[in-house]
């Protein structure tokens, strides 16, 4: 794991492999995992070994909490609802988040070799020129970085895909961004693959935990 990254006030990122991570065996995690298939357990385990390992480092007292997902999937700490948690996987690449008071997404992608013109055209509409006209392996690098960006939003959001994150405005090479009442950072000066994060920008309303499992 990577030391913890405090990229607001309270609020942290850690990166890591699925290889570097030895997987989670909370009780918890354990029975949500053996609902999945075979191919998503290790996955899925260290993603909770990683988000563990953050939140011991930085709220101690919470690291054996259960994670339940509410009902649109977004991970929680059950029993404490104002705390943001977020983690995510791409190819063997994780990255897990902690937000004390604020909804929270991380999300990390390993570039493709390659990126279409029309998938350019669809993440970022008016600015795909600026990526099209880039070499092939470059401009799937920053398609990476805008959709970790534009992924985070919906992720602290609670939608998910559902959000349709194509449709939020990320400028090829932006560090930093705002979408309706949340903020982003792209972690361009900290991670070799890109990396965001999106947090609420004030503090969460500390709602009941309807629907957990």
């Amino acid at each position: 794991m990577t030391a913890p990254l405090m990229v607001e006030d309270r609020i942290w990122v850690s990166t890591s492999s699925v290889g570097r991570v030895k997987p989670s065996a909370h009780r918890d995690d354990l029975r949500r995992a053996s609902t999945l298939p075979e191919w998503r357990t290790r996955e899925f385990l260290a993603g909770r070994a990683l988000l563990r390992e953050l939140i011991a480092a930085v709220c101690p007292d919470l690291a054996a909490a259960d994670i339940p997902a509410d009902p649109r999937g977004k991970p929680r700490l059950r029993g404490h609802a104002t705390v943001g948690i977020s983690v995510s996987h791409s190819e063997g690449a994780l990255a897990a988040g902690v937000a004390i008071g604020r909804d929270l997404g991380v999300d990390v992608q390993r570039p493709g070799s390659t990126v279409t013109p029309s998938f350019a055209r669809r993440l970022l509409r008016g600015h795909a020129p600026r990526i099209t006209a880039l070499p092939p392996a470059r401009a799937a690098e920053e398609v990476a970085w805008v959709w970790t960006a534009q992924e985070a939003c919906v992720k602290a959001g609670g939608a998910g895909l559902s959000g349709r994150p194509w449709t939020i405005d990320v400028p090829p090479g932006a560090r930093a961004g705002r979408w309706g009442d949340h903020r982003w950072l792209s972690l361009r000066d900290h991670s070799p693959l890109p990396l965001s994060c999106a947090f609420s920008a004030s503090p969460r309303d500390p709602a009941h935990e309807k629907g957990e499992r």
